[in-house]
């Protein structure tokens, strides 16, 4: 019995041994070789921003072929200047769906202007001619500080920032677009005349960006975002990406997961004609008069009242960390 049972144990033993000494299949063996990225975004100054809000109300309303519009212009460029490393402009006539000559300047903030891989902020800066969502003086133009003064004032502040904190990988285009607000419902394509321009003649011949963020009435107090249609549709990888970056930077309240259908804004205008990704982080408050925007949308209420600097915060913060995010991305990949 022992004679014939040993071989057996014996052969056993032998076999687990090898089996113990095996060295693993290079497929059992994983590797993280991944690139660690290491964001160092500068910190956002919503006090700073909310400043430059005021000083474009303090030029009144900035309607088209005003004073207050001609005004702000100069301020603007001047601003521009001041931070970017080349400016330009765009001077030229639009037509209303009234027939109206609009005297109208695009403005584009240019930093680091020989990188390839480039990056598109953008917010319009003139002001409704009409209080049309208003009960008294429809009439007479608003100051639009959310819808409109409150994107070129976080603009303004990344641009400071970007003079401060050159990226060194990716360039930054911050483009002040001019004539987005002179439209009327049941005239095609009657607003963002300015968007429109600039995507059939942009400021540089074969202009392109990777992607672009349009920021349309960002300072409301409680404002939230969602997914708009238009940005989902063509944009939704750059959505995701500043949705995630918002979260994890605890805004996660205000960029919510919702979506909502698609709204017409100088993104599309950009993603249809110039074919850059772009999305747009806009107020949308379902519960508001308007069913959509905040109940000071078109509204003599749109003054400084309705302007948060925690929302100011949350959305300049959420458009650095991204615009340094792919700074450092691509600096890894080269």
């Amino acid at each position: 019995m022992q004679s014939y049972h040993f071989p057996r144990l014996f052969l056993a033993l032998l076999l687990f041994v090898a089996a113990c000494n095996t060295d693993p299949k290079p497929s059992d063996v994983v590797v993280d070789e991944t690139p660690k990225v290491v964001v160092n975004a500068p910190a956002f100054s919503a006090d700073t921003a909310y400043n430059y809000i005021q000083k474009q109300l303090s030029f009144g309303p900035r309607d088209m072929n005003s004073k207050g519009h001609e005004a702000c212009a100069v301020f603007l460029i001047s601003e521009a200047k001041r931070f970017a490393d080349t400016v330009y402009m765009q001077r030229f006539d639009a037509t209303g769906y009234d027939g109206k000559t609009l005297k109208s300047t695009n403005i584009i903030a240019s930093f680091n202007p020989q990188a390839t891989s480039r990056i598109l902020l953008c917010s319009h800066w003139d002001s409704r001619p009409w209080a049309d969502q208003d009960s008294k003086d429809q009439d007479k133009p608003i100051l639009a500080a959310n819808d409109g003064a409150s994107g070129v004032g976080v603009l303004l502040e990344i641009a400071r920032l970007l003079k401060a904190n050159p990226t060194a990988n990716i360039g930054v285009d911050v483009f002040f677009i001019d004539t987005e607000d002179y439209g009327k419902s049941g005239y095609e394509d009657s607003y963002c005349l300015g968007s429109q321009y600039w995507a059939k003649n942009s400021h540089l011949l074969g202009y392109k960006a990777d992607f672009g963020i349009l920021l349309d009435m960002v300072g409301a107090p409680g404002a939230q975002f969602a997914r708009e249609g238009n940005s989902a549709f063509n944009a939704g990888w750059v959505l995701d990406k500043v949705w995630t970056n918002a979260s994890q930077l605890g805004y996660g309240s205000r960029f919510i997961q919702q979506s909502i259908g698609p709204i017409t804004d100088d993104h599309l205008y950009i993603n249809n004609i110039i074919k850059i990704p772009t999305i747009d982080i806009i107020h949308y408050d379902p519960t508001s008069p308007s069913q959509t925007f905040g109940a000071y949308w078109h509204t003599h209420e749109d003054d400084m009242d309705a302007i948060d600097k925690g929302t100011l915060e949350a959305v300049g913060r959420t458009v650095v960390y991204t615009v340094f995010q792919y700074n450092a991305e691509k600096g890894v990949k080269q």
